[in-house]
């Protein structure tokens, strides 16, 4: 069986990519909202509030932290693009995903954030040049980390995550 933690297998980069990753990585990125909105949609407010795996966070958490994860990414990349190495300030997940607004606010405004988030982060990306790609920043617990890396951590973070949504609902015939 497959670890539900993990349902398109742990995050891997091997340092490099071709154009082809990377156009595939930012059409993932790209896709992701859609594919989210997708695996939610038709979910009774129970559903919602489902863990996605015995320990798990709820879909309804799920829904709530791409956009919180992906505004941090997307400014950890306009911070790279315009600062030599700046340090970033990473963010504790797990708390943030406990505050008042996940549970009160309802999963369409952070579906409509993704939406206009990855909007404009895709036509960034496509935007750089092979030297803004090897463009870093410093995070405190990661090291040095290249706006490639970034890249592909954040495609397989989408995917990661609905495919949290998409196998509990598989399981359960929802």
């Amino acid at each position: 069986m497959t670890d539900p933690r993990y349902p398109i297998g742990k995050f891997y980069f091997d340092g490099s990519l071709t154009e082809e990753q990377k156009k595939s990585a930012i059409n993932d990125i790209a896709q992701t909202p859609a594919k989210l909105r997708a695996a939610v949609n038709g979910l009774s407010p129970q559903q919602l509030d489902a863990p996605y795996r015995d320990g798990g966070w709820t879909v309804r958490q799920l829904v709530h932290h791409l956009p919180d994860s992906h505004l941090n990414a997307y400014v950890r990349c306009k911070l790279a693009l315009t600062e030599d190495e700046p340090t970033i300030k990473p963010y504790a997940e797990d708390r943030w995903a406990n505050l008042a607004d996940t549970e009160a606010t309802p999963v369409e405004v952070s579906l409509a954030l993704l939406d206009s988030l990855h909007d404009r982060w895709v036509r960034l990306l496509q935007s750089f040049t092979p030297q803004q790609w090897k463009r870093t920043f410093r995070h405190p617990e990661l090291g040095l980390v290249s706006l490639e890396k970034n890249l592909v951590l954040y495609a397989w973070h989408g995917r990661h995550h609905v495919a949290h949504i998409t196998a509990l609902r598989e399981r359960n015939g929802w």
